[in-house]
């Protein structure tokens, strides 16, 4: 029996899909729990503090956003 997404959770992955893009990042072990760990003392999520490192670097190599 094929169980069935909730409307909330369609809706948000609907408009998750319409407004972002994804990106998978891949690090060597042990540099997870390290990312996790800086985010959380900087009061962020990991994808607020690797996306704000990222467009830290952008600005200083003036990559365009």
């Amino acid at each position: 029996m094929k169980k069935t997404a909730k409307k909330s959770t369609v809706y948000k992955n609907n408009y998750n899909t319409e407004n972002y893009d994804s990106l998978r990042i891949v690090v060597p072990k042990g540099d997870k729990a390290k990312i996790e760990h800086a985010a959380k003392s900087a009061g962020e999520s990991i994808n607020g503090y690797v996306g704000k490192a990222i467009k830290q670097r952008m600005m200083y190599e003036n990559a365009p956003e």
